[in-house]
């Protein structure tokens, strides 16, 4: 029993599960906007809750393990990774591999009883997903497709209510996608220097501190424009701009705290984007009641 236990301690320090997160809230945002938008009510079935849910924690789980898989090579001489599971022997490559696939295989699954177009889409989403993993080897624009990766989860959301993606999803989505690659910039602060004397590819290896700021901060401001058309264009209400309006000073917050205590960078990327997400989608979920 101990032993199972402590497998299952390892498994959620791979895959960081708490992270979830930063995409469950702009699911459910989708979701519920597009029930209201078709049927007039924002409860969109338990069969669509509990497959949605299913869906967004097994693609995660499929990004993360092979995220970590991938980057074994990168992870096991850096002082701040060298620790994980995957690196240091707690979770070996066959154990990540069947993890990689269980979930793969779930997702797929999960997407075939949403509906056609779910299923269809599956797939590329799965390339998109360890596309990051990949990317990040020859290019310094991978956070743009881990953005993208998280950003997603609005479309996934729209897909399995309506069957179809509408503009105001893609908004919601770009707005997600410029939220993440934007902290994911300051997060990668930490592994500056490393990805300059290894040869990685990252916008702060590239273009240094100074520019990784600015990058950061206009990625923000996209965020922050994306969806306040979002908001126009699915016509909500003003509950909703006022979600908007507090979440762009959440994110300015947080370019406070880094730029001043660069050590406090785990509070600015864990606690303000965990309550960011948390809390435009209760004033999206307050405007459609």
């Amino acid at each position: 029993m101990v032993k199972w236990w402590n497998t299952l301690k390892d498994i959620n320090e791979l895959i960081m599960f708490k992270h979830s997160i930063f995409s469950l809230p702009f699911i459910f945002i989708a979701m519920i906007v597009y029930a209201k938008e078709l049927n007039g009510s924002l409860w969109f079935g338990w069969t669509l809750l509990v497959l949605g849910l299913l869906a967004a924690v097994s693609a995660r789980n499929f990004a993360m393990a092979f995220n970590r898989y991938a980057d074994r090579d990168i992870d096991q001489y850096n002082p701040r990774t060298a620790m994980r599971p995957s690196v240091d022997g707690r979770v070996g490559s066959g154990n990540m591999k069947f993890f990689i696939l269980l979930n793969a295989l779930i997702f797929c699954a999960v997407a075939y009883l949403i509906n056609p177009l779910a299923f269809y889409l599956s797939f590329p989403i799965l390339g998109i997903l360890a596309g990051y993993s990949l990317f990040k080897r020859f290019s310094p624009y991978a956070h743009l497709v881990l953005g993208l990766s998280l950003g997603l989860a609005p479309i996934a959301g729209a897909v399995a209510v309506g069957e179809n993606i509408p503009l105001w999803a893609i908004l919601l989505s770009l707005g997600v996608m410029y939220w993440v690659a934007g902290f994911d910039l300051l997060y990668s602060l930490q592994d500056m220097e490393y990805d300059q004397e290894n040869g990685l590819f990252s916008i702060p290896s590239r273009f240094g501190k100074d520019a990784t700021f600015f990058i950061s901060r206009l990625f923000h401001a996209q965020t922050i424009l994306f969806w306040l058309l979002f908001v126009i264009t699915a016509k909500l209400g003003l509950l909703a701009y006022c979600g908007v309006a507090i979440s762009a000073m959440i994110l300015y917050a947080e370019h406070r705290i880094v730029i001043k205590d660069f050590s406090k960078i785990d509070r600015a990327f864990f606690t303000l984007n965990g309550y960011l997400g948390i809390i435009f989608f209760i004033f999206i979920l307050c405007d459609r009641i």
